[in-house]
């Protein structure tokens, strides 16, 4: 079964052809993040045109690439949320436009749910039921995947998200954005334990994540060094704040899997591409006797690719989406898209 896949929630536009949920035959993607960077951060109408401007060409620069036509295409998924609800609409409606002229299913896909399964591209042995850490610019969760679409939020962040913070930690230390690489970067060369930042802990809650007081202590040692006109520790910041952030999620992580016992842990999103979050999950899941899954960096972002292997796995499920389909700025994980 080949599914053309689309995806466009934040700044990247994707159009992906995969075949049985496992198999890439194409995945084109076109982001606007250099038009982004002069604001410091995503710019919802912006990202909206450009997905208008890029997103037929894509389809069939797919189509080209995997050397397919339009009348191999089985069904079309679609991220219809969580996202910038601009940018999701468009996809929705370029993808309701291609499967209706085709008269093929529409699947409706949770854009974190295609996160989860980009771990299904790079490890086709890997099956439900595991714990999977998904971190990126606007999420923070983990979750119990239960099966390929039966999913439970075990623990989430309280406030913000940890990409979120990444992004504006770096912008504020002159690093640029997006600041996740930038960042990783110069923490390399850095002292972990250059600064003592907040670690929370939240006993009504364990699993649950809190990054807000993290964000407003970084921001105060920046500040105040830029007050004092003091030199800034690029590396030392950088590194103590990966090093706090990382101990925030792994440790959660690994309970979660005692939890459920499942014994298998996956991280998946834009903040999964971390050196420090991927180094101390590897130390955690190797001396707790856990299996471990991570996409490559290249799956790590948003891509067309995770979206049609999910929409695989939602299409054996029985999932349809009508031409009222529509995008939602939010969504929780566990739902289906016509449950409220």
């Amino acid at each position: 079964m080949i599914i053309l896949a689309v995806e466009s929630s934040c700044d990247e536009t994707a159009v992906a052809l995969v075949q049985d949920g496992r198999k890439v035959l194409a995945d084109c993607i076109a982001s606007s993040v250099e038009m982004h960077k002069i604001y410091g951060g995503v710019v919802p109408e912006i990202a909206s045109r450009k997905h208008i401007e890029v997103i037929v060409q894509l389809a069939e620069q797919a189509l080209k690439q995997a050397g397919r036509t339009r009348q191999d295409i089985d069904a079309v998924a679609v991220t219809y949320a969580p996202g910038l609800i601009g940018a999701v609409l468009v996809g929705v409606s370029f993808a309701k436009s291609v499967a209706y002229a085709l008269g093929v299913p529409l699947i409706p896909v949770h854009h974190v749910r295609g996160h989860i399964a980009a771990n299904y591209i790079a490890h086709p042995s890997l099956e439900p039921p595991f714990v999977c850490l998904c971190v990126s610019g606007g999420t923070s969760l983990i979750v119990d995947v239960k099966g390929y679409t039966d999913m439970a939020i075990l623990g989430g962040t309280r406030d913000d998200a940890a990409g979120e913070c990444f992004d504006k930690i770096a912008r504020v230390m002159g690093l640029g954005y997006p600041g996740g690489a930038p960042l990783d970067k110069a923490a390399q060369s850095g002292d972990d334990k250059a600064f003592s930042l907040p670690r929370v802990h939240i006993p009504e809650a364990p699993l649950d994540l809190s990054f807000s007081g993290l964000k407003t202590a970084m921001l105060n040692l920046i500040h105040k060094a830029q007050q004092k006109g003091e030199a800034l520790p690029v590396s030392d910041l950088a590194a103590s704040f990966s090093a706090a952030v990382s101990d925030e999620l792994v440790p959660r992580t690994i309970a979660a899997a005692h939890q459920t016992g499942y014994g298998k842990v996956a991280v998946v999103g834009g903040v999964a591409a971390n050196s420090r979050i991927r180094r101390d999950l590897e130390a955690a899941c190797k001396e707790q006797g856990i299996s471990l899954y991570m996409p490559p960096l290249k799956l790590c972002g948003d891509n067309g690719s995770m979206i049609g292997s999910q929409g695989y796995y939602e299409y054996l499920a029985g999932t349809r989406g009508g031409w009222d389909l529509n995008g939602y700025a939010n969504r929780e994980i566990s739902l289906s898209w016509r449950e409220e």
